[in-house]
C-alpha cells in the first residue's frame, strides 16, 4: 500500500499544469457534445436519451415492467385517426355565445376604462357582417345600399347613424297609369318594409340594455321576415335573387338566433330553448352558425341533463368539427354520475371503477383538446368577457367556454373536485413533441399568436403546458458548465489550478489510506484479542 502511496505521489509531481488544462478542457467539450445530444434528441423524441436507455435496458435487467407498449399502441391509432382529419390550422370562428356590443362590451368599457375588444377582432366582425348581410343586389335597394356603407364604418358613431338614415328611407312613389283616364295618372304611395340590418346594427350597438336589445330585433324580426318570405318566391329566377335570398335568409337566422340569446339573458331559458329548436329544424343545414352550442348552454341551465345527451349524440361525430363545448360537457355528464362519490384516497387504495375510468378518459379527451379550460374552471387564472371570435383549442374559446359554464360545473357536486384531480395527467400521456397527438390532430402551434391578436392586452395569453426537461438534460448542463468553469480558470490561472487539483487528490488519497489503517489495525485487535461469547437470552436456553 505505501508503495503504491509512493508511486501515485510520484505521478502526481511529474505532472504539468498543461495537463491540467487538457483535461479540464476535453471534459468540457465532451460534457458539451453529450448536452448537445441529449437537447436535440429530446426536441426530436420528447425523451433523454440516458433516460429512455435506462428504462428500456437497464429496469427489465432489475425485474422492472415496461408499459410504454401500450401507450404506443394508443399513440399510434390517434396518429392514424388524426391522418384521417385535414384541419386548417388557427381557422378563426363566430363565438356562438357572444356578447352584445351596447348591452354588455360597451358597459364594460364605461365602468373599468379598458377595451374588451381588439381592433383584430372588431375588424373580423365587419368582414363576417358584410358577408352575411349584404349582396351584389343591395343597390337597387336604397336603405340596403346605405347599410352596404355602413358596415365598413369603422366609427361607432358613424354606423349608428348610418342605421336611422336607412330606417327613415320607408316610402316610395311609382308612377301608375290608369287605364279609365287616359289624359291623366295618379301616384300610388307604397310604403316599404323597414331595413332590417339597420335594426341588427342599432340593437347590437346602441341598446345599452338587452331589453331594449329585445325590442330592437323583434322589429328586426317584422322586416326581415317579409323580406325573407318575398326573396323566396323569386330564388329561382336568377343568380342575382338567390343571392339576395341567401342574403335574407342568413339575416333572418341571425335575428332569431339573437332573440333566442336575449329571452336566455332575461331569465326565459325555455323560451329560448324552444326558439333555439325551432330554428335549428327551421334550417337544418345552417350547422356554421352552431346553433346547437347556444342549446346546450341553456339545457344545462335547465339541468336537462338527458336532453343534453341527445344533442351531445347528435353533433359529437368523428365527422364534425369538435368544440371545447361538445368535448366538455361530455366530460361534464360522465363526471355527474360518479364525482359526488368520487374521493381521491379510495380510488388510489381500490383503483377506479368503470364509470369512473369513462369519466376519467372524458376529462383527458377534452383536456387534449383544449388544455386552457380547466385553468378557468378551477379558478386558477381570472376570466375576461369572452371576444366576439375565438379559435379552437385557443385561449380565446377556453374564455369564451369557462365564462357560461363555469356555473354549470359549480352546480354538479364533486365535478371540479374531479376535474382537478385528473386533468393534468393527460399531458403525461400525449407524446411530445407537440406535432403528435393523441386522441385529436395535432395541436397547433401558431394558436398562441393568434390568440393575442383576438385577445385584449391587459389579458395574459394562456399557452400550452410544456414538458419539464428530464433530470439528465439538466444534470447534463449542470455538469457541462461545471467544467467548462474549470477549464477556464485552469486555463487562466494554470499553477494555481494545479495546486488546487493536487491538493483535492492528496486529500483524497490520505483518506482513503486513513480508512483502509483503521479496517486494518480493528482486524488485527479482533485476532489479537480473546473476546468472551455473548450472553444468550433465557428464552433460548430454554
Amino acid at each position: 500500500m505505501f508503495g503504491t502511496e509512493s508511486s501515485l505521489s510520484m505521478f502526481l509531481n511529474t505532472l504539468t499544469p498543461k495537463f491540467y488544462v487538457a483535461l479540464t478542457g476535453t471534459s468540457s467539450l465532451i460534457s458539451g457534445l453529450i448536452l448537445i445530444f441529449e437537447w436535440w434528441y429530446f426536441r426530436k423524441y420528447g425523451t433523454s436519451f440516458i433516460e429512455q436507455v435506462s428504462v428500456s435496458h437497464l429496469r427489465p435487467l432489475l425485474g422492472g415492467v415496461d408499459n410504454n407498449s401500450s401507450n404506443n399502441s394508443n399513440s399510434s391509432n390517434g396518429d392514424s385517426d388524426s391522418n384521417r382529419q385535414s384541419v386548417s390550422e388557427c381557422k378563426v370562428w363566430r363565438n356562438p355565445l357572444n356578447l352584445f356590443r351596447g348591452a354588455e362590451y360597451n358597459r364594460y368599457t364605461w365602468v373599468t376604462g379598458r377595451e374588451p375588444l381588439t381592433y383584430y377582432d372588431m375588424n373580423l366582425s365587419a368582414q363576417d357582417h358584410q358577408t352575411f348581410f349584404t349582396c351584389d343586389s343591395d343597390h337597387l335597394r336604397p336603405a340596403d345600399a346605405i347599410m352596404q356603407k355602413a358596415w365598413r364604418e369603422r366609427n361607432p358613431q358613424a354606423r349608428i347613424s348610418a342605421a336611422h338614415e336607412a330606417l327613415e328611407i320607408n316610402e316610395i312613389r311609382s308612377r301608375v297609369e290608369v287605364p279609365l283616364i287616359a289624359s291623366s295618372t295618379i301616384w300610388e304611395i307604397k310604403l316599404l318594409p323597414k331595413c332590417a340590418t339597420a335594426y341588427i346594427l342599432l340593437a347590437e350597438e346602441e341598446a345599452t340594455t338587452i331589453a331594449e336589445a329585445e325590442k330592437l330585433f323583434k322589429q328586426a324580426l317584422k322586416a326581415g321576415d317579409g323580406c325573407y318570405r318575398r326573396s323566396q318566391q323569386l330564388q329561382h329566377h336568377g343568380s342575382q335573387y338567390e343571392a339576395q335570398h341567401r342574403r335574407d335568409t342568413n339575416v333572418l337566422v341571425y335575428i332569431k338566433r339573437r332573440l333566442a340569446m336575449c329571452a336566455r339573458r332575461l331569465g326565459r331559458t325555455r323560451e329560448a330553448v324552444k326558439m333555439m329548436r325551432d330554428l335549428m329544424k327551421e334550417f337544418p343545414l345552417l350547422s356554421m352558425f352552431n346553433i346547437h352550442e347556444n342549446l346546450l348552454e341553456a339545457l344545462l341551465e335547465l339541468q336537462a341533463y338527458a336532453d343534453v345527451q341527445a344533442v351531445l349524440a347528435k353533433y359529437d361525430d368523428i365527422s364534425l368539427p369538435k368544440s371545447a363545448t361538445i368535448c366538455y360537457t361530455a366530460a361534464l355528464l360522465k363526471a355527474r354520475a360518479v364525482s359526488d362519490k368520487f374521493s381521491p384516497e379510495a380510488a388510489s387504495r381500490r383503483g377506479l371503477s368503470t364509470a369512473e375510468m369513462n369519466a376519467v378518459e372524458a376529462i383527458h379527451r377534452a383536456v387534449e383538446f383544449n388544455p386552457h379550460v380547466p385553468k378557468y374552471l378551477l379558478e386558477m387564472k381570472s376570466l375576461i368577457l369572452p371576444p366576439e371570435h375565438i379559435l379552437k383549442r385557443g385561449d380565446s374559446e377556453a374564455i369564451a367556454y369557462a365564462f357560461f359554464h363555469l356555473a354549470h360545473w359549480k352546480r354538479v357536486e364533486g365535478a371540479l373536485n374531479l376535474l382537478h384531480c385528473t386533468w393534468e395527467g393527460t399531458f403525461r400521456m400525449i407524446p411530445y413533441p407537440l406535432e403528435k397527438g393523441h386522441l385529436f390532430y395535432p395541436y397547433p402551434i401558431c394558436t398562441e399568436t393568434a390568440d393575442r391578436e383576438l385577445l385584449p392586452s391587459f389579458h395574459e395569453v394562456s399557452v400550452y403546458p410544456k414538458k419539464e426537461l428530464p433530470f439528465f438534460i439538466l444534470f447534463t448542463a449542470g455538469l457541462c458548465s461545471f467544467t467548462a468553469m474549470l477549464a477556464l480558470l485552469t486555463h487562466q490561472f494554470p499553477e494555481l489550478m494545479g495546486v488546487f487539483a493536487k491538493a483535492m487528490i492528496d486529500m483524497f488519497c490520505s483518506a482513503e489510506l486513513r480508512d483502509w489503517n483503521c479496517q486494518s489495525i480493528f482486524m488485527h485487535l479482533e485476532d489479537d484479542l480473546e473476546l468472551p461469547p455473548a450472553p444468550q437470552s433465557p428464552h433460548f436456553q430454554n
